[in-house]
């Protein structure tokens, strides 16, 4: 009789991955990759990540663990995947995606990034019907930090949970075959957000919404045409936008804002308007349009060749007074793609100068009213504001100079563990770290702590992230400068929850952190130079220009630029 051969026996796997793994279609890539070859078990959202269990036969669950970790969705970041044999179950038929559950162990949570190319194509498509739609999204695009509240994440713990979804988008929310399976920001004209348009004069009568929709978009362009300013409630909070070809409209908005001889950053459609105005290489094109969408600061071109380039029409001499650099961003929301068309637009953050970004209407209403001429809000909450990111490149390598939407809160990973930390900075260009493990939280730009508005900010976001990440700091580090709010503020924490408090040089600070971005273990001393500006010295004296001779634990001032009155 002919041999007869044995069916292969199915096998178990549980599986824990960590790293950037909610919020990005993990669950749905999972689900999907599980169906490929033919295998069941479950899979669910956890605080510490993502966890799941997969039976089939062995041949199949080799493919499926390769594909994991090889051809992940495009937002993710896989730091470890655990597997663990557990006994194979006699009477599973499928593969589910459970409800998420809460755990002990933080997340890291993925950034708000540039809508993808397949929304854009339905934002384009007078046949879609989520054509022209300004809150359009998928598991590979879309906002995230901005509105998740709590962890899990999933859509009632986020801003979104107001919104019901309609039966097409909930069908869309549950077939796994869709770009829409499990993204929870989901939405369509019919059951998602909508934009609403109301000039300045309207503000004092109750703030009454005059226009929405695409009457809201074209009033919008038709004021940014006429010269004026327009507040614009984006992703992350507010900006303040104008015509940058307006020298008009742009020296009236550096009045208005406060906004002394800084540079405005400029909002251009596409790669070809941006080599209008300044030069780019490949490595800073890459940057422009990459799914982050930073600010890109670049070599400007004089008046010569963008006059050439551009018949005639120059950018605002109030826009980067007295700069041969110019900071250049791509649109990143469906609402921005709807805008800016042919325009080019000064886009800076939505505020005074000096105060913290505006997050909702009504407050953008109080405080930008005596700067803007119009505004341009949404109905979809803002848990948590960031700022646009500002990068640049040096030896084609990216270097942020502010880092904040599309990168923050993604985590840098350090050489080694450590214990939970929070760390609060200086008072200039604030940001804050937490630590747990291997992962140094960063948060986005906060502004310089200058009054107790952007205080106050700053303090709701430590204890929103310290909530959402599950994490109990075990000591707090502050700047030595005794003045600094950052530093009373991390008197008063560490006081409060009877941790200690670790005061760091300034200088010091600046390599300890260039050396563990790099991944370096710190045991070893290097020749650090910090040329950053002004910081309170040990000695109680004003440094800048420092020489430190430093590892993570000590410094040595080696040699400095001379003190200046």
């Amino acid at each position: 009789m002919p041999a007869t051969t044995r069916p292969e026996a199915s096998i178990r796997h549980r599986l824990q991955v960590c790293g950037i793994v909610q919020g990005v279609g993990f669950r749905p890539f999972v689900h999907n990759l599980a169906t490929r070859w033919n295998l069941t078990g479950r899979v669910r959202n956890v605080a510490g990540g993502v966890h799941l269990e997969v039976q089939g036969q062995a041949s199949n669950l080799a493919a499926f663990l390769h594909a994991l970790r090889h051809e992940p969705p495009p937002l993710a970041a896989i730091e470890s995947i655990d597997i663990e044999s557990i006994p194979a179950l006699a009477n599973e038929r499928d593969f589910a995606i459970e409800a998420s559950e809460g755990a002990a162990l933080p997340t890291p949570i993925p950034p708000d990034i540039a809508v993808c190319e397949a929304c854009l194509a339905e934002l384009r498509d007078p046949n879609d019907r989520r054509y022209r739609y300004p809150f359009l999204n998928c598991t590979d695009c879309g906002p995230r930090l901005t509105i998740i509240e709590r962890l899990p994440y999933d859509r009632e713990q986020t801003t979104m949970r107001k919104f019901v979804m309609c039966a097409r988008c909930r069908a869309e929310y549950e077939d796994p075959t869709s770009r829409r399976f499990h993204a929870q920001p989901n939405a369509c004209p019919d059951c998602g957000p909508s934009v609403g348009f109301l000039d300045s004069s309207r503000v004092t009568d109750g703030s009454q919404i005059s226009l929405r929709g695409e009457e809201a978009l074209a009033a919008a362009g038709a004021a940014l045409d006429a010269g004026g300013i327009v507040a614009i409630q984006g992703i992350g909070g507010f900006h303040l936008a104008c015509d940058a070809t307006s020298e008009a409209a742009v020296a009236r908005l550096r009045v208005r804002k406060g906004r002394g001889g800084k540079p405005f950053a400029v909002m251009v459609a596409d790669l070809d308007a941006a080599r209008r105005w300044a030069r780019l290489n490949e490595a800073e094109a890459a940057l422009l349009v990459s799914r982050e969408r930073p600010i890109v600061l670049l070599e400007r071109l004089d008046e010569d060749s963008c006059d050439r380039a551009n018949s005639s029409v120059s950018l605002a001499p109030s826009v980067a007074p007295r700069q041969t650099t110019l900071g250049l961003l791509l649109p990143y929301s469906p609402l921005h793609h709807l805008l800016i068309e042919e325009r080019t637009l000064v886009m800076t953050s939505g505020n005074r100068s000096e105060e913290p970004i505006c997050r909702e209407p009504e407050e953008a209403f109080e405080r930008l009213g005596g700067i803007a001429d119009a505004f341009l809000v949404h109905d979809r909450p803002i848990h948590v504001v960031c700022d646009d990111s500002v990068v640049r490149v040096f030896a084609d390598r990216e270097l942020p100079l502010r880092r904040s939407r599309g990168y923050a809160p993604f985590p840098i990973l350090l050489a080694k563990e450590a214990p939970p930390l929070l760390a609060v900075g200086a008072e200039l260009k604030s940001t804050f770290c937490l630590t747990q493990g291997r992962r140094a939280f960063l948060s986005q730009h906060l502004g310089d702590l200058a009054n107790v508005e952007t205080l106050a900010a700053f303090e709701r976001l430590v204890d929103h992230l310290t909530d959402l990440f599950r994490i109990e700091p075990q000591a707090v580090a502050a700047d030595l400068h005794p003045a600094y709010l950052s530093t009373r503020f991390a008197e008063r924490y560490a006081q409060e929850r009877g941790v200690p408090l670790v005061r760091v040089q300034h200088h010091h600070a600046h390599i300890a952190a260039l050396l563990a971005e790099h991944g370096h273990s710190g045991r070893e001393p290097v020749i650090g130079v910090s040329f950053d500006g002004t910081g309170y010295g040990t000695d109680g004296a004003i440094w800048g220009g420092e020489v430190l001779i430093a590892d993570f634990a000590r410094a040595e001032r080696f040699a400095h630029l001379a003190e200046v009155p």
